[in-house]
């Protein structure tokens, strides 16, 4: 019986045993809202959310708490506008951004590598396991000192500190994604002639993919972290150099709007990240995405 697509538009009462067997297209006329709805609810929401947060601090702030402590959201603003036009925010901004990124990119590289590699040998990972968890609970702040005493105080260190702190993360999850694939979609592989590329392409690699991103998104706010760490403890310029300075001369609306830019940059970082993950799990289930 040949393929039969039921159009609305020439289509008239249809019986439906003539249907059985038969394949039917039927057109999804959705409006613009049922498409982009959801979305649009969870954006007004989180708008709504910052807009009462402000609103609320801006009240609040020289009557129900001392706002040299707080400042306020205007102060906040006018702070920022006036480091634009003395050119310290894009500046300073600039060079945190480098260190978040290069030692994002440097730490999430090796993590996962070293993770999928690792995993994919048990006996030698059970044997490293401890260090690997002693060496990721150690606090990074302490390890900044020991830093700078290796690679000095230029935008080397801050790179790898961030580097260091990003690598863990993304170590132990990708290895727990590869830990965690099913060993019968391995067998059935295996059965099927698949050899060991074949099994590392098709099974063990995509069903990694999972904890290999849940790392990611974790590991995108500690990179941020490690550099302004860094940048706390021995540096001249960077977003976490301004806080330093802020907080020095009691500057509470500096110390906001540098925490301000370093919130805006997380969040796209993670949008990015985002991206990354949709792009990454299409072939999956709609209900095993959210």
């Amino acid at each position: 019986m040949s393929t039969a697509d039921v159009n609305k538009a020439d289509a008239g009462p249809i019986d439906a045993g003539t249907l059985i067997g038969q394949s039917v297209t039927v057109p999804l006329n959705r409006t613009w809202w049922q498409k982009h709805g959801g979305t649009v609810v969870i954006w007004v929401g989180r708008l709504l959310f910052v807009v009462v947060l402000l609103v609320s601090w801006e009240l609040c702030a020289g009557r129900v708490f001392d706002e040299t402590f707080t400042s306020r959201p205007l102060d906040v603003v006018h702070r920022l506008g006036d480091w634009q036009r003395e050119g310290l925010l894009w500046s300073n901004t600039w060079v945190t951004l480098k260190e978040i990124v290069l030692g994002f990119v440097l730490g999430a590289g090796a993590g996962a590598l070293t993770g999928f590699v690792l995993a994919s040998l048990p006996t030698f990972y059970r044997i490293i396991d401890p260090f690997v968890v002693a060496l990721y609970s150690l606090p990074k702040v302490a390890l900044a000192p020991l830093f700078i005493v290796w690679f000095g105080i230029g935008l080397q260190m801050k790179v790898l500190l961030a580097a260091a702190t990003v690598f863990f993360l993304v170590f132990l999850n990708t290895a727990v994604g590869v830990r965690e694939v099913d060993r019968q979609l391995i067998d059935a592989v295996r059965l099927m002639g698949g050899g060991r590329r074949e099994v590392v392409l098709k099974v063990v690699l995509p069903g990694s993919m999972t904890g290999l991103l849940t790392g990611l998104k974790v590991a995108v706010p500690y990179s941020l972290i490690g550099a302004v760490i860094g940048e706390l403890v021995a540096s001249n310029r960077g977003l976490g150099y301004l806080i330093s300075d802020a907080a020095a001369n009691f500057d509470t609306a500096g110390v906001f709007a540098t925490l301000v830019v370093l919130g805006t940059i997380a969040t796209v970082l993670n949008l990015l990240v985002g991206v990354l993950d949709r792009r990454a799990n299409r072939w999956k289930p709609l209900e095993v995405r959210k």
